[in-house]
């Protein structure tokens, strides 16, 4: 039994609810001759690997499907196995080199020069390529950046790369210029609304106006979410037209309380207890770029307006630094510290002034 998010994917191009001028141009391209790279780039939940995974199949048809997942053993320089989940077909493979952290350029290397020098050998395949998949293509380091590019260049014939990420302003000039560049925007609360109908119908049920509406305020364009979310409520009462509270994920109200806490005193202790509950975050696997997002989030509505931009540029400072050092938790805390020091100045100068009145 699986999840409806995952039950009513669309499985081709012409099944998408919305954007479909984005699904048009990408059929015009798989009927093309001329496939190019591609960077798929958009908000999370916006649709861009099932984008993706309809446009494979419209390149090779079902067999694109037919998926299998193994794990590839690479070796690195100082002789350290790196374990590698790889997900693959007959004519693409999928991977997220970013999971083994600043060894990706090993994953790069090896894995596309390996694919990139054999033949399609399926003789009936509709394209004599294949196509590589990358996921999380933003949290590339520079060097596996920078071997990714050559390899395009290299094996253009053999090979094509579809790079999916959030935002492309981490990813180095030569390789945006290398890709087309397809942008998926989050859908509207009307398409949103539009594709939860769809999903209850399909289950034999009718989603109210109401819920429809809380679900997509909630999910904030994250189509995923919105459909887990109403999975959910179906879950917890067959009658939707009850009130029904949309729960909030334990790591989020876990990010909220750690903003509270921040609020709530500034102290050495303080900054003891806000670590613990920052190696809980990071221990279940919370991207920490995620948690200092959120909590920036959650202090941002209870500090004065004086605050608020410099606690969001000094949280972008923090963030950078983060993706370019190895250890999260130093550059968290110093943004937790930051924080507390602006907002107990901002304290102590407001009582001051009193003071002085």
């Amino acid at each position: 039994m699986s999840l409806w998010v995952d039950k009513h994917r669309p499985r081709v191009l012409d099944d998408l609810h919305y954007h479909a001028g984005l699904s048009a141009r990408l059929r015009a391209l798989a009927a093309s001759g001329d496939f190019p790279h591609m960077l798929f780039y958009g908000p999370s939940g916006a649709g861009k690997k099932t984008r993706i995974a309809c446009t494979l199949r419209e390149l090779f048809g079902k067999g694109a499907e037919k998926l299998k997942i193994d794990q590839r053993v690479f070796m690195t320089p100082a002789r350290r196995k790196l374990d590698v989940n790889v997900v693959q077909s007959n004519y693409h493979i999928e991977i997220t080199p970013s999971e083994v952290g600043n060894y990706d350029r090993v994953v790069i290397q090896e894995l596309l020069k390996e694919i990139a020098q054999t033949q399609q050998v399926d003789l009936s395949a509709k394209q004599r390529f294949k196509v590589v998949i990358i996921n999380e293509a933003d949290s590339l380091s520079r060097d596996a950046q920078a071997a990714l590019r050559r390899t395009m260049e290299k094996y253009m014939s053999n090979m094509r790369i579809i790079l999916c990420t959030n935002s492309t302003s981490k990813l180095i000039a030569p390789i945006k210029s290398r890709c087309l560049l397809v942008r998926v925007a989050a859908p509207t609360t009307e398409e949103m609304i539009d594709v939860l109908r769809h999903v209850g119908r399909k289950e034999g049920f009718d989603v109210p106006d109401k819920i429809a509406h809380e679900i997509t305020e909630d999910a904030n364009g994250n189509m995923r979410k919105a459909v887990l979310v109403l999975e959910a409520l179906k879950m917890q009462s067959t009658d939707l037209d009850k009130p029904l509270t949309i729960a909030k994920p334990d790591w989020e109200t876990y990010c909220h309380k750690v903003g509270d806490m921040i609020i709530q005193e500034q102290s050495p202790a303080r900054v003891m207890e806000v670590r613990a509950k920052l190696y809980e975050l990071l221990s279940h696997c919370i991207p920490p770029t995620i948690v200092l997002k959120t909590i920036a989030e959650r202090v941002v509505q209870q500090v004065d307006e004086s605050l608020k931009a410099e606690i969001m540029h000094w949280a972008a400072i923090y963030e950078v630094r983060m993706r370019i050092g190895n250890k999260k938790i130093y550059h968290l805390e110093a943004w937790v510290v930051k924080v507390m020091s602006l907002y107990k100045h901002l304290f102590y100068d407001i009582n001051m002034t009193d003071f002085d009145d």
